[in-house]
């Protein structure tokens, strides 16, 4: 996965930030097949996000591997055969977990960057 700068340059985003927004995008829409996965978290990034197959998929297999989501073969809007993934009971747990540390994380950073702030 990478991140698009203001010059274009590409570079490498914070590790553990895909399955967050993965299991956050399935919470949100429901089931959904990778390709799916990819479009929309792209579309929500306002395409600063460009995710590949040699992204998402490693993710979904360990999100599934996890425990955090399962996968069901279906029918795509096209008429392709394509597996599907869904938020599970536990997904949800370590959904809620993951986006407390990522909100606390965050905070910090910007502290970190904004020191003058607050006083």
């Amino acid at each position: 996965m990478t991140e698009r700068e203001t010059g274009g340059e590409k570079t490498d985003v914070l590790q553990g930030t895909l399955g967050l927004m993965i299991l956050q995008t399935l919470h949100t829409l429901g089931p959904l097949h990778g390709y799916g996965i990819a479009r929309r978290l792209e579309q929500m990034s306002e395409d600063v996000l460009s995710l590949n197959q040699g992204t998402i998929y490693p993710s979904l297999v360990k999100l599934e591997h996890e425990g955090w989501i399962r996968s069901k073969w279906g029918v795509s809007d096209n008429n392709r055969r394509a597996k599907f993934y869904s938020l599970t009971p536990r997904g949800v747990r370590r959904l809620s977990v993951e986006a407390d540390r990522w909100t606390r994380i965050a905070s910090v950073v910007h502290r970190v960057l904004n020191p003058d702030e607050g006083r």
